[in-house]
């Protein structure tokens, strides 16, 4: 019998997930990881793959995985994710880029420090509530990644980072289900208290949506203001601080311009948010770092895929080659719209994820 690390966040998914996995044979612990805050009651202090919770929430995690006859704990993590997820996310965009946390959170709290500590406890697996699944390749032995059955819920472009060592062990459930109806009809039916608890769609630790007022109030750092400019250096006006911009921005410009302008790029040389019109947002190509490739290695020759660029953005046809610096260049058939520097691009074949890596540049 499997021995299985449950991660659970008080949301229907993860008290799900537990369910299938407890009715299948697996010996399962439930966990929730104290990720950020304090201990006051309505402080968020844990997060899931898309949702962040409460104490409430814990006793959610705790009142299910109780039901289901399993032990339950709570790890605090919240050390490690200050120092691996807030510190990346404030350092991204000090740096001018945009980065993804939750992307972050997975590739460092839950797929390798919680898979990290369930093989400390004696466990086999670590299991989450993403939507996404995990096969192994008959004729090469490698670990795959493949999206949900469920389109409208898959998260495989979140989990692109994962090692072959991390997809041997992890159990992903949910990722066989065709609707989240389906997945809620089940806690319906057995009784889960959270059967119809919503989801929750915010960054964990920045509330409201405002990521500068959550830097400057992390770092203390008041961030200058500077210049807005066009792509000839002409000067359209002034920001408040490069943090609070990102491309393809529009709107909280303050600016009034003849023509929409959007957000093109940011320099940090001199400061300067550049500006530029609708038709000026388009790239044929983009270079990322730190790539993971997942069906095989590195391949030696151009890859034809289909490259997302952010998490809910369409998919479009292009080739990826490895470069002599181990980055990878995407070329795009057609130029695709506000590639940004920080956020991930995922390439598919079909369902399969041939890997991932982080934009650090575009053309």
């Amino acid at each position: 019998m499997k021995k299985v690390l449950v991660a659970m966040s008080g949301g229907v998914d993860s008290a799900v997930t537990a369910a299938v996995l407890c009715r299948a044979g697996y010996e399962c612990t439930g966990v929730t990881m104290k990720l950020y805050g304090g201990a006051e009651e309505e402080e968020t202090i844990s997060c899931s793959s898309r949702t962040c919770c409460t104490l409430a929430d814990v006793e959610d995690a705790r009142a299910a995985a109780f039901g289901l006859g399993m032990r339950f704990y709570v790890f605090n993590f919240t050390d490690d994710f200050a120092a691996q997820v807030i510190d990346r996310f404030v350092a991204g965009y000090e740096a001018g880029e945009t980065p993804n946390p939750c992307i972050d959170c997975n590739r460092y709290m839950k797929f390798e420090k919680l898979y990290q500590r369930a093989r400390a406890l004696g466990l086999d697996a670590i299991a989450t509530g993403h939507y996404a699944r995990i096969e192994q390749d008959e004729a090469t032995g490698r670990w795959l990644l493949k999206k949900a059955r469920c389109a409208a819920k898959d998260q495989s472009y979140v989990l692109a980072f994962l090692t072959q060592e991390q997809l041997a062990h992890t159990l992903l459930p949910l990722g066989q289900f065709e609707s989240k109806e389906q997945v809620r009809a089940l806690a319906g039916q057995l009784g889960l208290s959270n059967a119809q608890k919503p989801d929750s769609q915010d960054i964990c630790f920045v509330r409201g949506g405002d990521y500068a007022q959550f830097i400057r109030g992390y770092t203390g750092k008041d961030y200058p203001a500077g210049p807005f400019v066009d792509g000839e250096g002409r000067v359209l006006g002034r920001h408040k601080g490069m943090i609070g911009y990102t491309i393809g921005q529009r709107k909280g410009l303050g600016l009034a311009l003849p023509q929409p302008m959007y957000v093109k790029g940011k320099r940090l040389a001199d400061n300067a948010v550049v500006l530029g019109r609708a038709e000026e947002l388009y790239s044929g190509r983009l270079v990322a770092r730190d790539f993971n490739w997942i069906p095989f290695q590195a391949p030696q020759g151009p890859v034809r895929v289909q490259a997302r660029t952010r998490y809910h953005g369409p998919e479009a046809p292009a080739t990826a080659r490895v470069l002599a610096d181990g980055r990878v260049e995407v070329v795009f058939d057609i130029p695709q719209r506000a590639v940004t520097p920080g956020q991930a691009v995922v390439l598919y074949d079909g369902d399969l994820v041939v890997g991932g890596g982080t934009i650090c540049a575009e053309g």
